[in-house]
């Protein structure tokens, strides 16, 4: 973010988890064109299952389940617990975006909009709720960072200004009644054939390519030495990011910080592209971390960020991507 967070914790259930391992799975696949995934419209969903357990699921632990179904897994890395929720093509769910007036709990917005998976999606800023990424939802847009004075008045941010108004966001198109997922600067155009429905700001894209710097994340003076990285993308820290796979399947991922190391714990923008890769993902977005970073499943919420106290930490946020 751009702006400094403000924090607000709960005290919740947290699950520790025994026998560490990294997660390999997958290789890469082909690019996807423009970097788009395809997906049937929405038919009633089937039932949801849930793999969890001490151990991180790699293919050969996990159970065979038709195709059709949600699954949700825990993969252990050294500093990170990361949560992952794949949804699968041609499944009949459907990801979308919702955004509140006022700031609003991850779990509260899930549950009134029916949400079966959710994660926090785009940047905002805590002191006036105002957002700093454009959302559209059903065809109109709802959020737009222009209305927002302190992001385009602040002085510190105008050399930056233009890139950050065209950062990257997760899109949904309706191309003759087939839904569409797409990751897409801004300012890109709207594939021939189909309307853009709805869409949330967020950035930088972690692949194929890291675009930190074109979309003003990231700069360097004319030394070349580093002068601005506004997300802390080299250090570890809570993520939340959304992938595509070249096959139409999507991914919502959250890597949250470690309960059994005092370190900085969490990924950091270069770790976090390659467990995507590792996962077969071609195309992924970074939507907002830290305290933001959070992903709601079958009515219970993981959570990036953990307190002094070991408790996580629950900030209210402004938007979703949820599946239903």
């Amino acid at each position: 973010m751009d702006v400094i967070p403000a924090n607000s914790s709960q005290q919740l259930r947290r699950v520790r988890f025994q026998g560490y391992r990294p997660l390999w799975v997958g290789v890469m696949s082909l690019l996807l064109a423009g970097g788009c995934a395809m997906s049937e419209s929405p038919v009633s969903a089937p039932a949801v299952t849930e793999a969890n357990g001490d151990q991180p699921l790699v293919a050969d632990d996990m159970v065979t389940a038709p195709m059709a179904e949600l699954s949700y897994q825990v993969h252990a890395l050294s500093s990170s617990q990361v949560h992952v929720v794949t949804i699968p093509p041609n499944a009949g769910y459907r990801i979308d975006v919702a955004v509140t007036a006022d700031l609003t709990l991850l779990p509260e917005i899930a549950a009134q909009t029916g949400a079966i998976a959710a994660i926090n999606a785009g940047f905002f800023d805590p002191q006036n709720g105002l957002t700093t990424s454009y959302v559209v939802s059903n065809g109109e847009r709802v959020a737009d960072p222009q209305q927002n004075p302190r992001l385009m008045e602040n002085p510190d941010l105008a050399p930056f200004l233009e890139a950050i108004l065209d950062r990257s966001e997760f899109r949904v198109y309706d191309c003759e009644g087939a839904v569409q997922y797409a990751i897409a600067r801004h300012s890109a155009q709207i594939p021939s054939g189909c309307t853009l429905e709805s869409a949330v700001g967020a950035g930088p894209q972690l692949l194929p390519t890291m675009t930190g710097y074109e979309e003003g994340f990231l700069a360097d003076d004319a030394q070349g030495a580093l002068v601005r990285d506004a997300l802390g993308s080299r250090y570890p820290n809570a993520r939340s990011a959304i992938g595509l796979k070249a096959d139409g399947t999507v991914v919502l991922v959250v890597a949250s910080q470690r309960l059994d190391q005092e370190a900085p714990t969490g990924l950091s923008f270069d770790a976090l592209a390659e467990f995507l890769h590792e996962l077969g993902v071609t195309s992924a977005l970074n939507l907002d971390g830290g305290s933001s970073s959070g992903l709601f499943y079958q009515g219970e919420t993981r959570y990036g960020r953990w307190n002094a106290e070991d408790n996580p930490v629950e900030r209210p946020i402004k938007s979703i991507l949820l599946v239903r």
